[in-house]
């Protein structure tokens, strides 16, 4: 599917407000509502916006900890990998994982009540998982802010 800005303005519109009405979007991006219902549609239908969700509050929900944690893995275990990935799949605390380049195989993005239920989640489940070698955690002492994924920038024709 080849995107247009309209179509890049419909998507930044979507970040910010999953629940805008469709009438309010269209008027946003300068469309009739049924070309822009039609355009959010294709969108859908091509996996560009995979789903709506709700942004909830950490904090009011009692989860005071947020750490991204940095998993080295022992490459002579067999099949590290799957097994890594199999067991993540049971991790409730980790709300991001990815892999990456660099020293690490894996950076991992947790929350956790508070700083106990981090340590035990690091002592008796990370360290557990088969193959982990190193464990890195880095605390988030403060959120600045997280970006949408479109943004100026990335519309077609800006630099």
């Amino acid at each position: 599917m080849n995107l247009d800005v309209i179509d890049f303005k419909i998507l930044k519109a979507l970040q910010r407000d999953g629940r805008i009405s469709n009438l309010k979007l269209a008027e946003k991006v300068f469309l009739s509502p049924s070309a822009c219902l039609r355009r959010v549609g294709l969108l859908e239908e091509a996996g560009i916006i995979r789903g709506y969700t709700a942004q909830l509050d950490a904090g009011l929900l009692g989860l005071e900890v947020e750490a991204f944690v940095m998993i080295t893995m022992r490459r002579d275990a067999h099949r590290w990998h799957e097994q890594f990935v199999a067991e993540l799949q049971n991790l409730d605390e980790v709300i991001g994982s990815y892999v990456v380049t660099g020293e690490a195989n894996y950076l991992l993005r947790v929350r956790a009540r508070n700083l106990k239920h981090y340590s035990d989640f690091v002592l008796e489940k990370l360290y557990k998982m088969p193959g982990v070698l190193d464990i890195r955690s880095y605390m988030v002492l403060q959120t600045m802010g997280e970006s949408a994924l479109i943004g100026e920038t990335l519309l077609p024709g800006k630099a």
